[in-house]
């Protein structure tokens, strides 16, 4: 995890990320990333506020990559940004939010020492919960919550349909209105300028997105990341996370409505998988050519 300090800590970050942060306040996080200049993916994180500070939470293998950009455009602005060794923890299931006392995505609370947020990217998708290291245990414990496997919560997001940093999206390429961070509370059209918003604007309002990161139903092994997923022979998809029955999957739509659309089943080796469209978004999708 990231703390950002400073008088410009807020300004800073503000005119970098694809979210606004006029919405973030103690009570309320939010979810954004950090483009390349082209527009394309290389960080998403969660964002809180601990009293002036911003805590960013974000994924911990390239925590020191994404410090060492931030800083490369930090130039004079008063922000420190230090790397923190907190725990993260993700309550999830029907009742976490209850649990927390919490209501609505994004809703955020002091919580042992550090912060604890509703996912502000889709109701029903738990919260998270950052906190110094040995305080968190006895509070998730008091507040009514049991342990559980990491892989529990994995299966549990994929059934959302929720994308998991780079395990996901593919590291200066993706595009973010292709992995639906508009429907996800992620990137918004409404605030100033921040890196990369020509192209991302541009995708929207010309209506060019080709491709979708979608849901699907793994019958048989899961393929490998990056696996290609065939319509015959043809490649319509590329494989990124799965766990059991379910995973996500980059789709090119094109190439999806030329094979049938979303009643063809797509294969690769001894695995069907059936690609489905999320309840939460809006994404028309080709049920065939004509």
């Amino acid at each position: 995890m990231l703390r950002l300090s400073g008088a410009d800590a807020v300004p800073f970050l503000q005119a970098l990320i694809t979210r606004d942060l006029d919405s973030l306040s103690p009570e309320r996080a939010v979810y954004g990333a950090l483009l390349t200049p082209q527009g394309k993916y290389l960080f998403d994180f969660f964002l809180c506020l601990q009293g002036d500070d911003l805590l960013l939470e974000c994924e911990a293998g390239r925590l020191e990559a994404l410090a060492k950009r931030l800083n490369m455009y930090r130039l004079r602005a008063d922000v420190t940004i230090e790397a923190v060794a907190w725990e993260v923890h993700a309550a999830f299931g029907g009742g976490a939010a209850a649990y927390l006392e919490m209501d609505g995505p994004g809703a955020a609370k002091e919580f042992a020492g550090g912060v604890a947020f509703l996912d502000p990217r889709l109701g029903g998708a738990g919260a998270r919960i950052i906190a110094p290291p040995g305080q968190t245990e006895e509070a998730l414990t008091a507040a009514g919550l049991a342990p559980a496997a990491a892989g529990d919560y994995d299966y549990f997001r994929l059934g959302l349909a929720l994308p998991d940093g780079s395990k996901d999206l593919v590291v200066d390429k993706s595009l973010m209105l292709e992995s639906n961070f508009e429907a996800l509370n992620g990137v918004d059209f409404d605030k100033g300028c921040f890196v990369g918003q020509e192209l991302t604007a541009r995708t929207k309002y010309r209506a060019l997105v080709r491709k979708r990161l979608l849901p699907i139903h793994i019958d048989g092994p899961v393929p490998a990341p990056d696996t290609p997923l065939l319509a015959g022979e043809r490649e319509v998809a590329n494989m990124r996370s799965g766990q059991g029955d379910r995973g996500l999957a980059l789709v090119r739509l094109d190439r999806l409505a030329e094979a049938g659309g979303l009643a063809q089943p797509l294969s690769t080796g001894a695995t069907t998988l059936t690609l489905r469209v999320p309840d939460w978004a809006e994404i028309e999708l080709p049920e065939a050519a004509t």
